[in-house]
């Protein structure tokens, strides 16, 4: 449905040390770079960051919240470490949500900008 997703944030250079760590461990890397923007993907950019003076406030009771792929849980485990690790904080830790589905393993976390980020595995164990 979607091309791509767009958020801006105040710190360009922070943001990529979060989500360089983050998102590797999910097989995701940045494929464009440049002094006011970050691309982030697989095999083309489908999230991109950019520099903004004024990004929009997050809003923790918005129900906001970006959802990435991984390919394993043990990938969504190393997701939720990295991003504790570059200055996220923990929104839930990794484990299953049963209540969303017998196999949806999750884990969830807020980057420096105050982006709820989850990253979300289907497999079976």
């Amino acid at each position: 449905m979607f091309d791509h997703i767009s958020i801006g944030v105040r710190d360009l250079a922070r943001s990529k040390r979060f989500y360089d760590a983050s998102l590797s461990a999910l097989g995701y890397r940045c494929l464009s770079e440049d002094d006011s923007s970050l691309g982030y993907g697989a095999d083309s950019v489908a999230f991109w960051i950019g520099a903004a003076k004024a990004p929009v406030p997050p809003e923790p009771d918005s129900n906001l919240h970006f959802c990435f792929v991984a390919p394993s849980r043990a990938s969504v485990d190393g997701f939720h470490e990295a991003a504790l690790r570059e200055g996220g904080k923990d929104n839930g830790a990794p484990g299953l949500r049963r209540d969303y589905g017998p196999n949806y393993y999750a884990a969830f976390v807020v980057d420096p900008d105050g982006y709820r980020i989850e990253a979300y595995c289907s497999a079976s164990a």
